[in-house]
């Protein structure tokens, strides 16, 4: 699913945001990425959505190089992997059906094809009741869910989650995770960066360690 082929990343200010990395995360895997903040966990993630290119090596993802994909597919090629932040990024102007509705409006669905897969991402999360609500009404777990929903609703392959619970008490971390665990469950690939070492060790899943732009981990942590 994922494979990084000596990635580094180096910005134009000559700072090394990530040092040859080598990893293969494979298709259906539950995978943490971790460090302290300046790590490259973010950077990391961007090459992954075409953000930003490597400055050497590689990358492919669901079997594409990524070097190969043409600006004109880009768009098409994000639109199999969900992005969850940790700011949730909602629009307090529209409606938490709005929000959920937005990828697909993108992607061109009919009104009937939305209305289904909103509703069915909203009820997963646990928020099928608060369709017609603002964003604004919301507690921060809830909209965080909400963005969980956005994030679903194409059906994507593979979900991104930038620390998704760095907002959140324990007990809503908890639910967060048991969130992506479900999704991962029935095949999805889920990579999730956090700082959050108890959280990692809950988890009991892979972890990707990296410190400085270089990867010293890679494993589950005891």
């Amino acid at each position: 699913m994922i494979e990084f082929e000596s990635v580094s990343k180096r910005y134009s200010d000559g700072y090394d945001a990530l040092s040859r990395l080598e990893f293969f995360v494979g298709g259906g895997e539950m995978v943490f990425l971790t460090g302290h903040s300046g790590a490259g966990k973010s950077t990391l993630m961007k090459l992954i959505l075409l953000m930003e290119h490597p400055s050497r090596g590689r990358l492919k993802v669901d079997g594409r190089w990524l070097d190969q994909l043409r600006d004109s597919q880009i768009p098409y090629y994000r639109r199999n992997i969900g992005v969850v932040f940790q700011n949730h990024q909602l629009l307090f102007d529209r409606s938490v059906f709005e929000n959920v509705a937005l990828p697909l409006q993108v992607a061109g669905y009919s009104q009937q094809d939305i209305g289904k897969r909103v509703r069915a991402a909203l009820d997963k999360v646990g928020l099928l009741d608060k369709e017609r609500s603002s964003p604004r009404t919301l507690s921060g777990g809830e909209q965080q869910r909400v963005g969980i929903a956005r994030a679903v609703v194409n059906k994507p392959s593979l979900i991104l989650a930038d620390e998704p619970t760095g907002n959140l008490d324990p007990e809503l971390s908890n639910d967060i995770m048991n969130l992506f665990r479900q999704f991962n469950d029935v095949g999805t690939t889920v990579m999730i960066a956090t700082h959050d070492v108890e959280l990692l060790k809950r988890m009991n899943k892979r972890v990707l360690g990296l410190v400085q732009g270089k990867l010293v981990h890679d494993g589950v942590l005891f």
